[in-house]
């Protein structure tokens, strides 16, 4: 946890930056009647019948010192998709890094081995020295600020009804590119110094 914590009190470096990373299923589902039409100052009314269309992945991540996030969206969350956005993260959203240093969470795909399994040796072992992977700890994924944006997407994007691939991507797109103009930034105020004095009882226990 602190080790985390440690990461977010640092200043931005964009030779270093901190990019929490996670992901999130979405479910596709499509208007089976047309929304009835808005009247000024009332909410949208929609048939509580849908069509679902499958669903998808949202792979999302972080620049939280750098006001930076990038949402991709995949049709499946295999060792193989979490690969390809490393390698995105790498190659095209910080190419000019050191080292990218993510933070994430404990899912099993979440480690170097993936991009063994989607690339060859020298391209996977090319793409790793690129990156330094932090972990929150288990049950604790609330540390990822990834969780912060991925809420607020869901708030002001996607908590709605979106039938097809093509008009998610076209529509988070739009979010995307709004917040990063503006580079919105999460106010995070958990430090360690708060950390120690929350969990002092666990601190004790690890102490005796």
């Amino acid at each position: 946890m602190e080790e985390v914590l440690d990461l977010y009190e640092e200043p931005y470096d964009e030779k270093y930056p901190v990019v929490c990373l996670d992901e999130k299923p979405y479910q596709l589902t499509e208007q089976t009647h047309e929304p009835l039409s808005v009247d000024e100052g009332k909410p949208q009314r929609e048939d509580y019948t849908y069509k679902r269309n499958g669903t998808c992945n949202l792979f999302i991540a972080l620049c939280p010192q750098g006001g930076y996030r990038h949402v991709e969206v995949t049709g499946q969350r295999k060792a193989e998709d979490y690969a390809d956005f490393l390698k995105e993260l790498v190659d095209i959203r910080f190419p000019k890094a050191n080292k990218i240093r993510i933070v994430q969470d404990n899912l099993n795909t979440h480690k170097g081995a993936s991009l063994y399994k989607r690339f060859s040796a020298e391209e996977a072992r090319r793409i790793y020295r690129r990156l330094d992977f932090h972990y929150t700890p288990k049950h604790a994924s609330w540390l990822n600020m990834a969780e912060i944006e991925i809420h607020i997407l869901g708030k002001q994007c996607i908590d709605r009804r979106i039938g097809d691939v093509d008009k998610l991507k076209h529509e988070i797109s739009i979010w995307e590119i709004e917040r990063n103009q503006r580079q919105v930034k999460v106010n995070w105020q958990f430090t360690t110094e708060k950390a120690r004095a929350k969990f002092d009882r666990a601190y004790n226990i690890i102490k005796n």
